[in-house]
């Protein structure tokens, strides 16, 4: 049985020495190094990795972190939602989104043009922007051909772009599929809509891009799932894991709790229920902030793989 140990400072401590601590901490510490460990046995594995994650963390700053776990190999598989997608590529073609707070003045920021998320804004001429810039992508996209499945599509939206912490360029230059089942979610979708209405035979296909995720792993492959949030995203790769076979590991990290019943509380035991994590895996539900979990479990795992050779590292 693990004993409790009292948490020292030491003068320059190392992220991984006070991850490693907190197996001995209690609480939410204990699930947050257990995360970690989840994390390393998953690629010690050669497990398939399905990274999820909601749009709000694209906001913040979290987004190039992304972009640097798919340059070093962590994740095979991404899954997330229409708003990360205009964001990341809002941020790739220059646009800055600045720090508030969480109390203030929504109708004056309003009256600003500004949005609020959390405590991120941005303005509504970012938006604008953006507007423009995608009815010129989509006529590029449709001049090369029709009908896109959503990953392909955003594939060939990664290989225009040219931004070292966009999400979908290093996907696109690593060959990791992005997938969006709810594209139509938000400006982008809008978007989509409004060119469709002028060349009517301009094709998004959500449905065959269900049968590509689907594809991505087999029932024999050993399949991990790093869930930051919940919606969509992270239920479209269980999902997709569930019916082939289980994953047999499963990190999942949200400030939501399973008392609620849904599915951003819905923990990774509970996942067992439906087959979607298997029985005997590897499981940790971590209750926090992602902006803070997620970097502490993710370096500790990080400086792991390195000392062992198993990251993507052959350019750095």
């Amino acid at each position: 049985m693990v004993q409790v140990k009292d948490l020292h400072w030491k003068k320059d401590m190392r992220v991984s020495e006070l991850v490693n601590s907190y197996e001995n901490v209690g609480f939410q510490s204990v699930e947050l190094h257990r995360a970690s460990e989840v994390i390393v046995k998953m690629k010690k594995d050669s497990a398939k990795v399905f990274l999820t994650f909601t749009s709000n963390m694209v906001t913040s700053g979290l987004r190039g972190f992304f972009a640097q776990l798919i340059e070093l190999g962590i994740a095979d598989v991404l899954v997330t939602t229409v708003g990360g997608l205009e964001e990341d590529i809002m941020k790739a073609t220059g646009e800055v989104f600045s720090i508030g707070n969480f109390n203030t003045d929504d109708v004056e920021l309003h009256e600003r043009g500004i949005n609020r998320i959390g405590n991120l804004l941005i303005r509504n001429q970012s938006y604008m922007n953006f507007e423009d810039m995608i009815t010129d992508i989509l006529s590029k996209l449709y001049a090369k051909q029709k009908r896109w499945s959503v990953s392909e599509m955003l594939r060939e939206i990664g290989l225009l772009l040219d931004d070292q912490n966009s999400i979908l360029y290093q996907a696109a230059k690593n060959d990791v599929p992005v997938f969006c089942p709810a594209i139509t979610d938000g400006a982008f979708g809008f978007h989509l809509y409004l060119f469709q209405q002028e060349n009517p035979d301009f094709i998004v296909d959500v449905v065959k891009d269900f049968g590509n995720i689907l594809l991505t792993t087999s029932y024999d492959d050993r399949k991990g799932v790093i869930a930051l949030g919940g919606s969509i995203s992270k239920h479209h790769a269980i999902l997709a894991t569930l019916l082939n076979g289980g994953a047999e590991y499963a990190v999942y990290m949200t400030t939501a709790h399973r008392t609620s019943g849904s599915m951003s509380g819905a923990n990774t035991s509970e996942a067992k229920s439906w087959g979607k994590v298997k029985d005997e895996s590897d499981i940790a539900t971590v209750i926090g902030d992602v902006s803070i979990t997620f970097p502490m479990a993710m370096t500790r795992a990080l400086d792991e793989l390195y000392e062992e050779g198993l990251l993507n590292i052959e350019n750095k």
